[in-house]
């Protein structure tokens, strides 16, 4: 009966609204599921659905499609590619543009700036940013999932005086909703990857985009600046750009995004390294993220197919990786750390077929480990309440700095050992107040103090080996003592238990008249004499009627026959 709701259900809509993956799904495991009457095609996030990462799942879907329908393809920034919309069966297109003849590619209210941030100063500059915009509701964009959990986890404890939130892919939906919903209800600071660049409309609007890490290409600026300045709303935002990616500036430039250039007031800028690397001390659940951070977002770098904006050769990775608290700089297997030529990638090594089938299944055993923990680390609790004052952060800050100071030693400071340095001295006192060296106590063989009685050492150590003796009898009496009194215990708790068994099998019997004869046989029976008329003989016929109800069924009416017998 479900099964046949469900084929109801499914094939007698109107509207299907769903992801490429389960709609695909539906096609090839729904029983009955038909698509032979569709009339209208709506792709929305167009560009995003057609690239490579999709590439599979949408010819599939399309291989399914009656040719004869209308197809509608929406997003902010349209693909124009011939080969796209070839492989959607497009006859005579007509491409539609809100602006096209509009001087910027983004809203005119939006204010865009772009910011010159070394790497190891980012989190600074965030953390500075927050302070000091503490009655916004600010979206923070990061790379990846780790980086968004670290700085998360960080910051919540540094208590910034702003409510966080974080959200990414790794979460289910619908804990990702209940934090959209709490980030529209109050102002707070939410960090997030490109999970949030799309297709979310906030309808209280977003005061600040922050974008941390530079994005993939132009059309990732532009989906991630929209979540601010929709419709008639003004907005703001702001792009931490390294110096290895100013290329991209030129860019978005070219793209006709309108961007300032701006450049950091340093005064106002609050250092976080060092309480980054005290909070990793004190709360040691946290250095596995802050490493786990450093990785993705050098992987990511190192993956980028754009070399003239993402290079991670360009990158200084000692002092992020000390600028996130870490003492120790993680190790990277596909960078060669040499500390005169910088980092170098390592040549490709050319594996054969069956160790790379191998490689792939390790990889995927490990992500599916790493999956299952972020899940587990994820369950906690939900609804993210009003940190403490600013006037109190500052000073649990400056407490757990002074308590935890880091570990970590910069370039510019390096411990040596000092071959000059003064050497202990100690000073010996003879009898007449007269300072001795400290050995000449030893080399004086003459004095009488310095033998020793040899005699007198080996009856010390007699006398200890018998009273070694004398206290392991003790000690192997009172083993055998408490040994013995545990099994006593033992032994009255089992009897104990035994007894209650059998209290309980009895309160059974009587309960449920099983017909046992355990009463009978607690209480001795009475002799009974027949064929005798006297007093005492019918006082004990009475008796033995009294009793009847003690014993069984067969044996009363055994005795009634013979009461019967007798009489006649």
């Amino acid at each position: 009966m479900s099964m046949m709701k469900r084929k109801i259900f499914v094939n007698g809509m109107n509207i299907l609204i769903c992801t490429p993956g389960r709609l695909l799904k539906h096609m090839d495991t729904t029983p009955n599921f038909d698509c032979s009457e569709l009339q209208v095609l709506v792709l929305d996030e167009a560009d995003r659905i057609l690239d490579s990462g999709f590439k599979k799942e949408v010819n599939a879907i399309i291989s399914q499609l009656p040719k004869h329908r209308q197809t509608l393809l929406f997003s902010a920034t349209q693909t124009k590619s011939v080969k796209d919309l070839a492989r959607l069966s497009l006859k005579d297109p007509e491409y539609v543009a809100v602006d096209e003849e509009a001087i910027n590619a983004t809203p005119s209210k939006l204010q865009q700036k772009v910011m010159l941030v070394p790497l190891d100063q980012k989190l600074d500059m965030l953390w500075s940013f927050i302070k000091a915009h503490l009655n916004s509701r600010i979206i923070v964009f990061l790379s990846s999932c780790k980086q968004v959990r670290f700085v998360y986890e960080a910051f919540r404890k540094l208590r910034p005086g702003i409510p966080l939130k974080c959200i990414h892919g790794r979460m289910k939906q619908i804990k990702r909703t209940f934090i959209m919903h709490q980030f529209i209800e109050q102002k707070s600071v939410l960090f997030s990857t490109d999970v949030s660049a799309r297709g979310l409309d906030f309808n209280k609007g977003v005061d600040w985009v922050v974008q941390v890490d530079c994005p993939d290409d132009v059309a990732s600026y532009i989906h991630r600046v929209g979540r601010t300045a929709r419709y008639d709303s003004a907005g703001r935002s702001v792009l931490f750009l390294l110096p290895s990616e100013m290329k991209m500036l030129d860019r978005l430039q070219d793209k006709k995004v309108p961007v300032q250039f701006d450049k950091p007031n340093t005064k106002r800028i609050q250092s976080v390294s060092g309480l980054l690397a005290a909070l990793l001390a004190k709360y040691t659940d946290l250095q596995p993220l802050a490493q786990r951070a450093f990785k993705t977002y050098i992987k990511s770098i190192y993956k980028q197919k754009d070399k003239e904006i993402f290079d991670v050769t360009k990158l200084p990775i000692d002092d992020f990786s000390a600028s996130l608290g870490l003492p120790m700089t993680p190790q990277l297997r596909y960078l060669d750390r040499n500390k005169k030529s910088g980092p170098t990638l390592l040549p490709e090594v050319k594996l054969p077929e069956e160790k790379k089938e191998l490689m792939n299944v390790l990889r995927k055993k490990e992500s599916n480990n790493l999956l299952e923990e972020s899940e587990e680390e994820e369950d906690e609790e939900m609804i993210d309440l009003l940190r403490r004052k600013e006037t109190e952060n500052d000073e649990d800050l400056k407490a757990i700095e002074n308590m935890l100071p880091t570990t970590r030693l910069t370039k510019k400071k390096k411990l040596k050992i000092n071959v000059h340095r003064p050497i202990g001295t100690r000073v010996v006192f003879d009898e007449e107040g007269n300072t001795r060296p400290p050995l000449a106590s030893l080399a004086d063989m003459s004095a009488d103090s310095a033998l020793l009685d040899k005699d007198k050492v080996m009856k010390r150590y007699a006398d200890m080996k018998e009273n070694m003796k004398i206290v392991d009898k003790e000690d192997k009496l009172l083993d055998r003592q408490r040994r013995k009194e545990k099994r006593i215990k033992e032994k009255i708790k089992h009897k104990r238990a035994r007894d209650e068994e059998e209290e309980e099998e009895d309160d059974d019997d009587v309960d449920g008249y099983s017909g046992s004869d355990k009463d009978t046989r607690n209480h001795k029976k009475s002799k009974v004499y027949f064929n005798s008329d006297s007093d005492d003989d019918m006082a004990r016929k009475d008796d033995v009627a009294l009793k009847t109800d003690a014993i069984s069924l067969a044996e009363q009416e055994e005795l009634a026959l013979k009461l019967l017998s007798s009489m006649h």
